[in-house]
């Protein structure tokens, strides 16, 4: 019997309790390791969502600046010139072919200095 006695104490020693621990510590690890895993994902998506919204406060920003400035009177009559339109009593002229025109003054240029460049 005190053999018995002798073996029950060993099992019960500490050895066994610290494999009691680390699988005690194991399985802690294994029921935190989820939510820590949603947390750090949820707090990284967090970020990437934060900085967008960021982004986009700096374009419309941008955008509402651009409205500001095309809505002023200086910018509206360049679009209505680039439009076309005139001011009363002003004349419209309309000039074409002007890259023919340029060619041809660079040529007879060309052709008055002696054909050569300086």
């Amino acid at each position: 019997m005190a053999a018995s006695k002798k073996r029950r104490r060993r099992l019960g020693g500490p050895i066994a309790r610290r494999w009691f621990a680390m699988g005690a510590l194991v399985l802690v690890g294994l029921l935190y390791y989820r939510p820590l895993h949603d947390y750090f994902d949820a707090r990284s998506q967090h970020a990437a969502q934060l900085a967008a919204v960021r982004k986009l406060q700096r374009e419309q920003a941008a955008l509402e600046q651009q409205l500001k400035h095309a809505s002023s009177d200086s910018a509206l009559a360049a679009e209505a010139r680039t439009l076309g339109y005139v001011r009363p009593g002003e004349h419209l002229f309309i000039v074409k072919d002007i890259p023919q025109w340029r060619r041809r003054q660079h040529s007879s240029r060309h052709a008055a200095s002696g054909g050569h460049r300086r």
